[in-house]
Parts: structure tokens; C-alpha cells; sequence
């Protein structure tokens, strides 16, 4: 049985990394070339960690299930990436980008990691601008950045468009740089099925091509997972359809602990489900609670008559709005946490004040930041101040400046003006805060299998703040995996390469066939969409923004129950020898499926609220998540045996010694 051993370097926080990376063991640049590595997935984790470990001379091999490595899930991120840089001069530093991380994780992360996480934040700003990404920039040509995600200060840096977008072309064009060298071969269109051990050590994959099915073979001297996250386990998410959990649940199932699979986040700012048909929520950047004010009519019969398209929302008078995060939390207002902002919207819609048709939506209103921009505007350009008109264009195009392409992304999809009328937001499943489990070294409880970014069980605790999940990734790839996965490969210098023509190797691959060959000759009648909406739904409704012992204990059930329906009656069409996208998602639903089950459990067994979990029957009489420190101040992770009923938890203990724990308090 695995043991837990997190190598949390001794000594002084702030002197630990710095420590480590001295004392850690190194490989030449020659012995360099004589050495594989696998990465498998190309968001911001695995793009940064292929292109710098490629730099550094090994000979890297990159698997992606797209088409290409740029449209990995990391090029949707909108809002930005913080940074501890004190650019304002608000009073930010190392150590309150530190503090704010572990508050706002509500007290469930590991205090040496996360401090390292706000160490390197700086270098991730500075290596970014030298590859040319477009970071916004004030008047003086100095980088722009503001508030985001439950912070006091400014710390958040950001790209026009789509910061993600502009991030993961800065990493996929050093990538590039090093497959034009030789030094990382690129396998679009494969999936990774199954990891190899040899001797207990991580030594290659098995995987699928997507375009023709053929089952390949590849060998390296460790294997780095950075695959992202699970959100998709509740069908509907604000991940690309394709995001999924299997090569994190491969690894898992060879002997990989699965750490705090309940933590998971719910994003506030989402537009709204439409319909039964949708394959994705649109995730609406955060960054516009900057200026956003969120709010719903205070009285019943207002919501009635807006409902009703008898009244607009722009007709309602200003004291008769309820600003109910201004309100419950006056010194955050609008930019609390992610996971308080949920669920304060969950409790105004569950009261019956929701302003859409189906009662799940707030307003989030741009009006008065219109009102304030125009009116500094005039004042700068020496026009009237007290012109309407003038006030409300000016300020118009301040805010197009600065959210003019989600405005744009909105009226689109809802089909009303956000300049004209307030948008409509609710909460949707956004980032997983668990994952697998990882040492300080980011190695698994596998020798030589490493994950990283989203699908580690992260740095953040039971809740992250916004834009720090860009920082984690890059943190990852470009500034610590480089470092620690040389003390790991320095014993792997004259061990040669790793033939794939062993028995370990045939045994895992004809796993893989059978497997797939039960999918395409199972004769059953329903689709794979069926079963992953079916899973969808009980985990939203059981497992969502709120959690309590007797729905928890339906959900594991109900999940073993479709799990067992499922590989009765699904039916697969076409061969597993062609491009077969139903086989495909069928693998990944199978492990959703497993997963979702081990998250029920996971709810179960921490009967306190933190962060995004949310067990109703631990709450302060605010209605706020209450935490139990004496018995849960750990990281719960989770060992496979066999099945997840059977799952054998293993706890990791989590010591402050640098902050005092505490009640978190946005007020």
C-alpha cells in the first residue's frame, strides 16, 4: 500500500523552495539528451512543461486528443492571471497573494505549496511578456491589471480577447520552437488509455488514435498527467465538451491516490441555462464583477411582472433593488469569493426572487460603472458633467474597451443589449479543486507519474480564486515540474531507453482492446449522451452547489446503479479500427461514472462545509459555510480498490504554522 509522504522541504516557508531547488539532484545537459518524457495534454500545465523540459534537452513526446495543441480547454479563460507584482502599489506582496489563496481555500491547502505558487507568480508575468504576449497596458505603457476573485488588491494581469487564448499561444509557439528542433514529437488525435509500470516505476501509455484507432505504444523514463479537470462529470459545465477525467482516472486505477474529489467550483457569472439541448454553459469572464452590480428586485411582485415580460428590469428603481452581495458582505461587495457569490445567488433564486423564466438568474448591471466612467470622462475632456446623453455614450465606451468582446459574446447568445439592460447570470460548475493527489515534487503516489494544473488536487483548497488557475498551470510547467522532475530522472541517466516489447506492455494494451471491443459489440439501446445526462443530473441535483447526507447517499446509489445499467445497455455504433467518436466518449463517460460515485463518497464522508462544498447541515446562522478544524483539517485522498464503494481513504494531515486559522469573513 502506498504510503503518503508530501516531501514538504523543512525550514522557513519563505526559504523552502529556494532551499529545495539547491539541494535537489540535477542532470547534466548531456546526460539530458538520453532521457523521455511524456506529456499528455497541451492546456497552459502541459504546453509550459512540454516546451521548457524540451528546452532543457529532454526529448519530449506531447499527446493531445485535439486536432491541434492550441485548442486545449486553457485557450477559453477569459478573465486573466494573477500576480504578486504590487503593481499599484495597494499593498499586494508575495505573502498576502499567499494569505488571500489559502483564506479564500477556505484553510484546505497546503501552506508550503501555496506559498511557492505566490512566489514564482512574478516570473510567470515577466516570462510571458518576454514571449510577446499581449498583456493590457495603461497610458504609460506599464502593465495594466485589476481586482479579481475576492481580493482587496490589484493583482490580476490580462490580455484583450481572451487571456487563456493569448497565455497558450505564448507556450504553444516555444512549443513549436522545439518540435522544429526535433525536441518534442507532437501527437495530435491520440488519446491516452492506460499508463505502463514496470518494476512499479511509471515508464509509459498506452494510446488510441482517434483517426484511424490504431493502438500505439510509447515508453519514457516518467510521465507527466496534465490532462485538466473533471467539471464534465456533471455533463453540463463550462469545459469544452471533450474535457474529461480518464487519464487522470487511468492513473488512479494503477495506483494513483484521487485526493478531494468533492471540491469542486461553482464560477457565478455564467449565462444562464436555455434549454435541454446544450452541450456547454458559456462561461461570462468574472472580471466583470469589477464593475458589475449584481442584484435582484426586492419585491415578489416585481419578479412576477419581469417574468411575465410585464416589467423590465431597467424600470425598477434603485430602492427597490436588492444588491444582495453588497449587502451580506459590504467590505467585498461584488467580488467575493466564487464560492460565496454562488451560493448567495443559489439562496435569493431558491427564495423565489430569480429573474428569468425559470427563476435561475440575477442581474448583473453595468449602469452605474456607465454613469461613473462618463462622467470622469467629461470631466478629463472638459464637457458637461451633468449631460445624460454624453455621460451614458462616454461611459459606454469605457466599458467597451474593457468588456466589449464579452457584451458582444452576450447579446449573441441572449439577444438583449448589456449597454441597454442588465445581463443575467447564474452559477455553473466551472474548475475542480480536486484531483490527483501530488508530493511537493508534484509526483503522484506513483514513481515517475507526475500530474500538474488542473489535474493535480491543486494548490487552491476547497475553493479557488479567480485567475489564479492560469498561475498554477504555468507555475507548474514553466517553474517547478522543470526543477523537481530532474531529482527523479537523475537516477534514470544510464538506464537506456524503455523497450516497448515487454510483458508489461502487452498486458496493458490488451486491456485496452478488450475494453474497447466490449463497447463496440455491446448490443444496447441507449446512447452514451443518455447515460452522461443521467449521471449530469444527479450530480447537479445531489451533489451541486449544496450537499446533504440523505441526497448523498441517493447519489451513490443512483450512480452504481446507472454505472451497472450502463455497461449493460449502451450501445456504441461503428468499429473500434475507424474514427469512432461514441467510442471515444463512451471510454470517458465509463470513467465519469466511476468518478462520480467516489465524489458522493468523497461529499459524504466530510461532513463539514468548506469552500465549494457545501453540506447544509453544517452552516453558520448566516447561512455560511462553517468548517470543522478539529476533524477535517486534511486532504482527503482516496486509494482504488477495485471499485469505488471500495475506495481505502488516506488522509493528509494540513499544519499552519505561518498564518492563524480562522473563520473566513467578506464582511
Amino acid at each position: 500500500m502506498a504510503k503518503l509522504d508530501s516531501k514538504i522541504p523543512q525550514g522557513i516557508l519563505s526559504d523552502k523552495w529556494t532551499n529545495h531547488k539547491s539541494n535537489i539532484k540535477l542532470v547534466s545537459p548531456a546526460n539530458k539528451r538520453m532521457i523521455d518524457v511524456i506529456v499528455v495534454g497541451t492546456g497552459l500545465a502541459g504546453a509550459s512543461a512540454s516546451a521548457t523540459l524540451a528546452e532543457l534537452g529532454y526529448n519530449v513526446k506531447t499527446f493531445c486528443f485535439q486536432d491541434s495543441p492550441r485548442r486545449a480547454h486553457s485557450i477559453a479563460a477569459q478573465g486573466g492571471i494573477n500576480a504578486a507584482k504590487n503593481y499599484q502599489g495597494d499593498g499586494d506582496s508575495t505573502h498576502r497573494l499567499f494569505y488571500d489563496t489559502i483564506k479564500g481555500g477556505d484553510y484546505r491547502s497546503r501552506e508550503s505549496n501555496v506559498y511557492r505558487l505566490a512566489e514564482v507568480s512574478t516570473n510567470i508575468i515577466d516570462q510571458c511578456v518576454a514571449q510577446g504576449v499581449p498583456f493590457a497596458r495603461d497610458y504609460g505603457g506599464l502593465l495594466d491589471n485589476r481586482s479579481f476573485g475576492g481580493v482587496l488588491v490589484s493583482r490580476t494581469f490580462y490580455a484583450k480577447g481572451q487571456t487563456g487564448q493569448q497565455l497558450l499561444l505564448g507556450a504553444y509557439s516555444a512549443m513549436n520552437r522545439q518540435i522544429g528542433r526535433g525536441k518534442i514529437k507532437m501527437y495530435n488525435r491520440h488519446e491516452m488509455m492506460d499508463l505502463v509500470l514496470v518494476d512499479g516505476k511509471a515508464r509509459g501509455i498506452i494510446t488510441r488514435n482517434l483517426v484511424s484507432g490504431e493502438i500505439e505504444r510509447h515508453s519514457a523514463h516518467a510521465v507527466v498527467i496534465a490532462s485538466g479537470g473533471y467539471g464534465n462529470v456533471f455533463f453540463l459545465s463550462t469545459n469544452a465538451m471533450g474535457s474529461n477525467v480518464s487519464a487522470s482516472w487511468k492513473i488512479h486505477k494503477r495506483g494513483a491516490h484521487f485526493a478531494n474529489p468533492c471540491f469542486t467550483q461553482i464560477h457565478p457569472t455564467c449565462i444562464p441555462v436555455s434549454g435541454e439541448h446544450q452541450s456547454k454553459l458559456t462561461l461570462m469572464s468574472e472580471s466583470l464583477r469589477n464593475d458589475g452590480r449584481i442584484w435582484v428586485p426586492k419585491k415578489m411582485e416585481d419578479v412576477k411582472a419581469i417574468r411575465a415580460g410585464q416589467l423590465k428590469p431597467t424600470e425598477i428603481a434603485e430602492e427597490d433593488r436588492d444588491y444582495y452581495l453588497e449587502r451580506r458582505y459590504p467590505a467585498f461587495g461584488n467580488l467575493v469569493p466564487r464560492d460565496v457569490a454562488s451560493r448567495a445567488a443559489k439562496e435569493r433564486c431558491d427564495a423565489g426572487y430569480g429573474v428569468n423564466k425559470t427563476g435561475e438568474a440575477v442581474y448583473l448591471d453595468f449602469a452605474a460603472a456607465i454613469t461613473r466612467y462618463g462622467k470622469e470622462q467629461a470631466h478629463m475632456k472638459g464637457l458637461d458633467e451633468n449631460d445624460a446623453v454624453l455621460i451614458k455614450k462616454l461611459g459606454q465606451e469605457v466599458v467597451r474597451t474593457k468588456y466589449g468582446n464579452l457584451f458582444q459574446m452576450y447579446e449573441k447568445i441572449v439577444d438583449q443589449d448589456p449597454y441597454e439592460t442588465p445581463m443575467m447570470i447564474y452559477p455553473a460548475v466551472h474548475y475542480t479543486m480536486g484531483g490527483v493527489w501530488v508530493d511537493y515534487n508534484l509526483m503522484t503516489s506513483i514513481p515517475g507519474c507526475y500530474a500538474i494544473g488542473e489535474a493535480n488536487f491543486s494548490d487552491h483548497g476547497a475553493n479557488r480564486l479567480g485567475a489564479s488557475a492560469l498561475m498554477q498551470g504555468l507555475a507548474d510547467g514553466y517553474f517547478v515540474l522543470p526543477y523537481t522532475i530532474g531529482d527523479y530522472l537523475s537516477d534514470d541517466i544510464r538506464t537506456g531507453p524503455i523497450s516497448i516489447d515487454s510483458p508489461e506492455f502487452d498486458a496493458a494494451e490488451k486491456e485496452v482492446k478488450d475494453r474497447l471491443e466490449a463497447f463496440v459489440n455491446n448490443e444496447g439501446t441507449h446512447s452514451v449522451d443518455y447515460y452522461h445526462k443521467k449521471l449530469g443530473k444527479i450530480m447537479w441535483d445531489k451533489c451541486g452547489m449544496s450537499r446533504n447526507e440523505k441526497v448523498l447517499k441517493e447519489a451513490i446509489k443512483e450512480i452504481k446503479a446507472l454505472r451497472e445499467d450502463f455497461y449493460k445497455n449502451v450501445n456504441v455504433p461503428g468499429t473500434a479500427d475507424e474514427f469512432n467518436e461514441q467510442l471515444a466518449k463512451a471510454g470517458r463517460v465509463a470513467d465519469f461514472l466511476e468518478l462520480g460515485e467516489l465524489f458522493a463518497k468523497d461529499a459524504l464522508e466530510r461532513t463539514e462545509s468548506c469552500g465549494g462544498h457545501f453540506r447544509e447541515e453544517s452552516q453558520t446562522l448566516e447561512g455560511e459555510a462553517l468548517r470543522d478544524d478539529k476533524n477535517f483539517t486534511f486532504v482527503s485522498a482516496w486509494e482504488y480498490k477495485g471499485e469505488p464503494s471500495k475506495a481505502q481513504l488516506h488522509k493528509e494531515v494540513l499544519k499552519y504554522e505561518e498564518i492563524e486559522v480562522k473563520t473566513r469573513s467578506y464582511k
